[in-house]
């Protein structure tokens, strides 16, 4: 029986060999677009990485000699004390999100200055919430014992320190002073010439609050003269220095330490 219906014709699969339609390639436009996203991406990734893991700063003073020297590159764990939301601490209080805990006595920590939160300190704490601090002839009294210190100005320690000195210091009467902060084996340095703030109240801290000082007693501008620092206020715990390079426009010296780099902050 005949019909006039087409019979379905066998369609011959496609060779890898066949002619493609051609590309279209990207214009101008659509280029700069895919490479912003790219590069927006990237951004929030390592902005987003410096506001909850690590943050790298740059020591411009010599308030924290000679555990820190001028130059100093470091790398902070802003993890230290808590996993914080991303970006909270950028508009002010950081929101922890788990495992908030307070700095423990002798950490080196970066913090927001109380008087300016734009500019950004670093010390280490010495007294925590609780805490009663004294100071008697630069001798600093925790809960009313003093904090024990050794003379190594002498030792073979305490002169490579003054032979690697910076330059604005290198002319005062220094004496630097084993010790140990908490669980901190440290050296701080003294000016034996410097007699202004030989003393300090005695103070308690308040709850939430902490006494931080520079290793460079004589020179640091601290806790001693400002106050107490927030916890709040805390950004990280100092980690190592990754580079030391004293920079020819910030200082009337040029100095590179590569000696110092890898060099962990007890």
């Amino acid at each position: 029986m005949e019909t006039n219906e087409e019979q379905p014709k066998n369609i011959a699969p496609s060779s890898p060999n066949a002619e493609q339609p051609p590309k279209v390639p990207m214009t101008r436009k659509e280029k700069i677009i895919k490479e912003t996203k790219s590069l927006s991406i990237l951004v929030v990734i390592i902005l987003i990485f410096r506001s909850v893991f690590f943050e790298p700063f740059r020591i411009p003073s010599g308030s924290m000699i000679p555990t820190l020297m001028i130059g100093d590159f470091i790398l902070v764990n802003k993890m230290a004390y808590g996993f914080k939301l991303p970006f909270s601490d950028f508009f002010g209080d950081p929101v922890y999100l788990v495992g908030k805990s307070n700095p423990k006595r002798g950490d080196v920590v970066v913090f927001k200055y109380p008087k300016d939160p734009s500019v950004n300190y670093i010390k280490r704490v010495i007294g925590l919430p609780g805490d009663t601090i004294e100071i008697k002839n630069k001798i600093i009294y925790i809960n009313g014992t003093p904090i024990d210190v050794k003379d190594v100005t002498s030792a073979e320690q305490g002169k490579k320190i003054l032979e690697d000195m910076d330059d604005k210091f290198k002319g005062h009467n220094l004496k630097l002073l084993e010790t140990k902060t908490g669980e901190h084996a440290h050296i701080i340095q003294q000016d034996n010439d410097n007699f202004y703030k030989v003393d300090y109240e005695k103070l308690t801290v308040p709850e939430g609050k902490f006494f931080c000082m520079g290793d460079n007693r004589d020179f640091s501008y601290d806790s001693r003269f400002w106050g107490f620092v927030p916890h709040e206020y805390i950004k990280g715990r100092a980690l190592f220095v990754w580079f030391s390079f004293i920079l020819p426009f910030s200082e009337n010296e040029v100095k590179f330490r590569p000696w110092r780099i890898g060099t962990g902050i007890d």
